[in-house]
């Protein structure tokens, strides 16, 4: 049995049902991807076979980092070997993915890091930069808000569900250069939250199902919510940077960027950025000076106080 889906404006035919993902009918698919299996001459590998190519500074209890990165087989494929064991193997192309995962984690488990980081290297491999964001649609037209990791990306485009917003993209936001002007393209209907931010917008922070039995982040489901998920690619029309929450009277503050300020901005919240090589690096500063002259870049400043995140929805709403 084969499950097909559209993902990110690819279509993906795997041999499991992909969590949080609708599926549907397809003849032909962009991508593959075999749950709990590799390739079988992975177990064949020789250590000349294998370069490494980035190591996070970071790991889990034991010292063991977070993520290796290495290319095998000349540059023939990709693998993404997790500290909990979880692998990927990816091929150069972006058109086969093989993964595998160890007792208890689960397909839930997984399937984070298929449709976050895996899939976002898919995407470069198929030449599209993408930004690590959350993107809303209003009035016909996408937002992204980008920052780093705990700024606030995900509750704030929750708070604008809430409000009967349509979501475009969680985590991975595409930038489809379509010549005089840039698109993003559809990801899943899904936006994951942490428990207080789940507390804080629906009421408890059992309010919303665990995303993973075995992982404290909740699952917002958007077929089942005020909101709803948005299946066409809409023309991005503003980037919002989300910086330090401010105990300040004038927050939440919306303020223009500098062209170099908001260029470095973007290069640092683009998604697989420490995992590109020369190539894909160009690319990306092409892409990115090039979205700079078509696309605003602003600087938000979110109020210290959780419960004032509608006053960031309006002072967004104020700026498209």
């Amino acid at each position: 049995m084969h499950y097909g889906c559209s993902i990110y404006g690819l279509d993906v035919l795997a041999n499991r049902p992909i969590p949080t993902v609708p599926h549907s009918t397809i003849t032909t698919a962009d991508v593959r991807v075999s749950f709990g299996a590799l390739p079988q001459w992975f177990a064949l590998l020789e250590p000349h076979e294998i370069e490494t190519i980035y190591i996070t500074d970071y790991g889990d209890d034991c010292g063991k980092p977070a993520l290796i990165f290495s290319r095998l087989r000349g540059g023939k494929f990709y693998r993404f070997s997790y500290a909990d064991e979880t692998e990927f193997v990816v091929d150069q192309t972006g058109r086969e993915i093989w993964t595998t995962w160890p007792a208890p984690l689960t397909l839930e488990d997984n399937a984070t890091y298929l449709l976050g980081p895996v899939m976002g290297f898919v995407l470069l491999l198929r030449g599209l930069v993408c930004l690590h964001a959350s993107s809303v649609v209003i009035d016909g037209q996408a937002i992204a808000l980008i920052g780093p990791a705990g700024a606030g990306k995900s509750t704030t485009a929750a708070a604008f569900v809430t409000r009967g917003f349509s979501i475009l993209a969680e985590d991975v936001v595409t930038l489809d250069d379509r010549g005089d002007s840039f698109f993003v393209r559809p990801a899943y209907p899904c936006i994951r939250l942490w428990p207080a931010s789940a507390a804080s917008l629906f009421g408890s922070r059992s309010a919303l199902p665990p995303l993973t039995p075995n992982w404290d982040k909740r699952y917002l489901d958007l077929r089942q919510h005020s909101g709803r998920f948005e299946t066409e690619s809409r023309p991005l029309a503003a980037i919002f940077l989300l910086s330090e929450r401010r105990d300040d009277p004038r927050a939440p503050l919306v303020e223009a960027m500098e062209r170099a300020e908001a260029l470095l901005s973007l290069i640092a919240n683009t998604y697989a950025t420490k995992l590109m090589d020369k190539q894909m690096r160009a690319r990306e500063f092409e892409l990115l000076s090039s979205l700079l002259t078509k696309v605003p870049v602003m600087r938000v400043t979110p109020h210290a106080n959780p419960d004032r995140i509608s006053e960031l929805c309006d002072s967004i709403l104020l700026h498209v």
